[in-house]
């Protein structure tokens, strides 16, 4: 994990019209999320290991699945994980992987996050900024 310091951090936003700002420029809703935080993802690499920038977020007043839920932003950080490849050599290919693959653990969560993720993160953490602090 590789935190990257923002002036997003601590800023308060309803979620919903944070979903319209994010999700137009590539961020998702990650699959952990519960009533009361989660996180918005930026997929950055999937080659052989997956590399997000990851924008937590705090429900602060109601729950995230309920209109009006205001949320409040944490620290963006980097977050590599590293898959096992050839567990399945003969159902590694297309969907049918993806759907496997899914629900593999990976064998380090904690992977090194290359330079150029690294300095491409800081470059979104920018434009994160612009888009919703203007």
């Amino acid at each position: 994990m590789h935190e990257i310091p923002s002036k997003v951090e601590g800023k308060q936003f309803d979620l919903y019209k944070l979903e319209q700002k994010l999700k137009p420029i590539g961020y998702t809703i990650g699959g952990n999320w519960d009533y009361d935080h989660g996180a918005f993802d930026y997929k950055l690499n999937d080659e052989e290991s997956y590399q997000f920038l990851r924008v937590p977020f705090t429900a602060i007043d109601g729950e995230l699945d309920t209109r009006g839920c205001m949320v409040e932003i944490g620290r963006p950080f980097l977050l590599s994980h590293q898959y096992e490849y050839g567990i399945d050599e003969h159902g590694d290919t297309g969907n049918f992987s993806a759907t496997l693959n899914q629900f593999q653990a990976p064998i380090d969560k904690d992977a090194d996050i290359p330079t150029q993720f690294v300095d491409k993160g800081k470059k979104l953490v920018a434009e994160l900024e612009s888009v919703i602090l203007d």
